[in-house]
C-alpha cells in the first residue's frame, strides 16, 4: 500500500515539517555529489553506528570518537538512497502537518527530535554490535505516526495498491493503515532477533521505538490554545 494523502484538515502552515524535509533533501543531495570516500567517512561519523559505543576499541581502530553521541541526532538527517529518502519524505508530507498543527511549531520540533532519539536508542539497545550506520528520519517520523494513530484514528488515508498494471485507490481508516504498519514493524523486528541468518537492512527497532515514543508522549506536547 502506497499512501497518497490523508483527509485530516490542517489549519496552519507546517513550517517546521517543511523545513525538516528540505534539510533532509539538501543534505542528501550534498552527500550524493561529494566524493565517495568523503561520503563514506561522513556517514560513519554522523550516522549512528552501534558498535562504536559498544566497543571503544573498535571505534578507535576506525578513527571514530566513541564519546560522540551527537550521531544519535545527526543520523536522523542522513539517508541511504533515493528510495529511502522519498519514502520517508512521503510519510512526513502526509502525516506531520496535522501533528504540527495541534502542537505548534516549537513543541512539534522538540517532539520530533525526542521521538528520533528514542528510536535510535531502542535500535542501539536491541542491536548494539551492528557495524553499519543507522541513518534516516524514519524513527522520528514513526513518532509522528504514533501521535497520528491516536489523534486522527478515523481520518481516511488514501492509498494506492498497484495490482499488475491496474493501480487501485482505496480510502482506509488511519487506525487500520497505521495498525497494519506497526504490526509489520513488530513482526520484522522480532524476526531479526529470534532467527539467525535473517538479513536486516532496515532499522525495524528504530521504527518501533519512535512509534512508541510518539504514542506515549504526544499528549504532553499538545498546545492548549490555537496558534495564530
Amino acid at each position: 500500500m502506497i499512501p497518497i494523502r490523508d483527509t485530516a484538515p490542517c489549519y496552519s502552515r507546517p513550517i517546521v515539517s517543511w523545513s525538516l524535509m528540505v534539510l533532509c533533501i539538501v543534505i542528501f543531495i550534498a552527500m550524493e555529489i561529494i566524493p565517495d570516500q568523503l561520503k563514506y567517512r561522513l556517514t560513519y561519523l554522523f550516522g549512528m553506528v552501534p558498535l562504536r559505543y559498544s566497543s571503544p576499541a573498535w571505534a578507535a581502530h576506525f578513527g571514530l570518537p566513541p564519546d560522540y553521541y551527537l550521531s544519535f541526532l545527526t543520523s536522523l538527517f542522513l539517508h541511504g538512497g533515493w528510495l529511502h529518502l522519498v519514502t520517508n519524505m512521503l510519510f512526513m508530507w502526509i502525516f506531520a502537518d496535522n501533528i504540527e498543527d495541534l502542537m505548534g511549531k516549537g513543541r512539534f520540533l522538540v517532539f520530533y527530535v525526542v521521538c528520533g532519539l528514542s528510536a535510535q536508542a531502542l535500535q542501539f539497545y536491541f542491536d548494539p554490535y551492528l557495524t553499519i550506520p543507522v541513518v534516516g528520519a524514519s524513527g522520528a517520523i514513526a513518532g509522528v505516526l504514533g501521535a497520528y494513530f491516536f489523534l486522527y484514528p478515523f481520518e481516511r488515508v488514501i492509498v494506492l495498491i498497484p495490482i499488475l498494471f491496474f493501480p487501485l485507490v482505496f480510502h482506509v481508516p488511519a487506525i487500520a493503515f497505521l495498525g497494519f504498519w506497526i504490526i509489520l514493524q513488530l513482526q520484522k523486528a522480532t524476526a531479526s532477533v529470534m532467527f539467525d541468518g535473517v538479513m536486516v537492512d532496515v532499522a525495524w527497532w528504530a521504527h518501533l521505538g519512535g512509534f512508541i515514543a510518539g504514542a506515549v508522549l504526544y499528549r504532553f506536547f499538545l498546545r492548549n490554545e490555537p496558534e495564530q
